[in-house]
Order: structure tokens, then sequence, then C-alpha cells
């Protein structure tokens, strides 16, 4: 299996997925922090759907296996470990009910032989949905509720060990520390050098960034964040200029397709507004060509 990740939107070839299980059909909605959009009934369907669009790319899935301990967060495969162009970096996960979830990880990658580089250690916790390529040598680590200082720390000194330049930016409180708000959830990288931002709670160093970085900054509509529970910024690229969505979200398409940006969509308000997580958040890319 090739691996190797630098970029958020060069052609992705490879992921790791993880199926919904019993633990999220069967979860207390309260207590995993899920809105009034969570319907069990409906979450296998929608997941198949989301599977179908990347099958349909011609991405090649491998599926994460093993008990998740009760843990319904686990289809998230994104924010359990972080693939780097030498290998991998399992993280340290924030949400006390993900505690341990990174193990799952670290049984795939042994099983498939890749490279595992480093692992975030107590008490740092991070969570890989606070991390962004912005080029195949400069990241972003945000830093909240997630992802500690410490945490933000050990991801920086192991991918500056590997030539990759790292910024830290402080992420605002939002809705508090029950909510998710990761760094992806305020942008989303939709070309090499087009993000899709919602700007009003975007961190002023990183939007300093993004503009030295000659980086088009396309703004995601208000409207559409609130509704969709910050999940309209939540895109996940296929391809330069190539990303999958979630529907409805009309306004959000519009914008992306103003700017040149092709988007297909899929339907999942039970599993991804219900459950805090959209389609990145989904995967975990093992392997995007940026040679292709």
């Amino acid at each position: 299996m090739k691996f190797g990740v630098a970029s958020m939107t060069a052609p992705l070839k490879e992921v790791a997925l993880r199926r919904p299980g019993n633990s999220l059909i069967k979860a207390d909605p309260k207590a995993w922090n899920y809105s009034k959009h969570f319907n069990p009934s409906e979450i296998e369907n929608e997941y198949e759907s989301f599977v179908l669009a990347l099958q349909n790319f011609g991405v090649n899935i491998h599926w994460i296996l093993g008990d998740d301990l009760g843990n319904a967060d686990a289809v998230f495969a994104y924010d359990a470990s972080l693939m780097t162009p030498r290998g991998v970096i399992l993280m340290s996960l924030g949400k006390e009910k993900r505690w341990g979830e990174e193990g799952l990880h670290k049984s795939f990658y042994s099983s498939n032989g890749i490279t595992i580089i480093g692992q975030v250690e107590a008490p740092g916790t991070a969570e890989a949905g606070d991390t962004l390529w912005l080029d195949e040598t400069t990241a972003v680590i945000g830093k909240g509720f997630r992802t500690n200082d410490l945490g933000a720390e050990q991801i920086k000194s192991i991918l500056n060990a590997i030539g990759i330049e790292c910024y830290i930016f402080d992420l605002p409180f939002y809705q508090g520390k029950s909510a998710c708000l990761h760094l992806m959830s305020l942008i989303s990288m939709v070309d090499t050098k087009t993000a899709l931002v919602y700007e009003t709670l975007l961190p002023v160093g990183l939007w300093k960034l993004l503009n030295e970085k000659n980086i088009n900054i396309i703004s995601a509509p208000e409207n559409e964040f609130y509704e969709s529970d910050t999940l309209s910024t939540n895109v996940l690229a296929l391809a330069p200029g190539e990303c999958l969505m979630l529907d409805n979200l009309p306004e959000t398409k519009k914008v992306l397709r103003n700017a040149d940006i092709k988007v297909t969509t899929f339907q999942a308000p039970a599993l991804c507004i219900g459950c805090e997580g959209g389609p990145t958040c989904l995967t975990r890319p093992l392997f995007r060509d940026a040679d292709a």
C-alpha cells in the first residue's frame, strides 16, 4: 500500500475508513453531544452513499477493524492519526469518550506495514482535525479544547524533524468545551491555492498566513455555517478543484462553483450534522498523489 500525505488537495488515492458500529447506532445523543438531527435508522444508508461517492472517484478504500470499546465517534477516522510524507503520527484525543481510539489506528498501520513516526503522549492531547496542510512543507495546527499546548508542540516537533514548517494558532471559544470545533471546522482547502473559509471565527494570524501564501479565500456563507453546525465548511477535496460536500447547502455550493470548483454532494444529515462530523472527518487519507 502506498502512503504519504502533504496536501489537502492532491488526488486522493488511498484512504482508511471505519464503518459506523453498534456503539454509534445505539449511542446516547446527550452523552455524545449529538444534535436533534441524529437518527440511527438513517446512518448506515447515509454512510454507504458516502462510500459510493469515494468509489465513484476511484479512491481505494481500506477498513479500520477492531472493537471500538463503545466509542461511537470512531467512525470519524480523521482524528486519531495524521499521515505525513514519511509515515503516521498517532494522536492522543482530547474528547474523553474517545480516549484510546488511536489504538485502532495503530493496529491498522502495523498490520499494513505503514511506518509510525511518532505519537502524541499524555498529558498532551491532539486531534488531527486540528491540523491542516497548506503546502508540502507547511502545516498549521489549531490549539483549542481538543488539542492542547503540549499536544500541538509535540506534533510540531515531529513534523519539524522531517522538514515541515509548522504554525500554531489559538482557536475561538465559540460554543464551548462540549461542542466540536476543530481547525478544519473553519477552513477547507478546495484547490492548491484556494480555501473555503468561515472568516468570522478564523484566527487573525492564520488569515494573514493565507494571504502571505497567496491562497485565495472563498468566504463561506454565514447562514449555512450556523444552520449546519459548522459542517458547511467541512469539504473533502478529492483532487485539486474537485470536492465532495454535504447536500442541502445551496449557497455554499454556489460560491464554490462560482470559483470554478467542481462539487459532488451526498446526503448525510443524520450522520454528519447529527454527529458533528463532515466528509473530511469520515476519512483518514493514506496517500495523496502529488505527481498525478
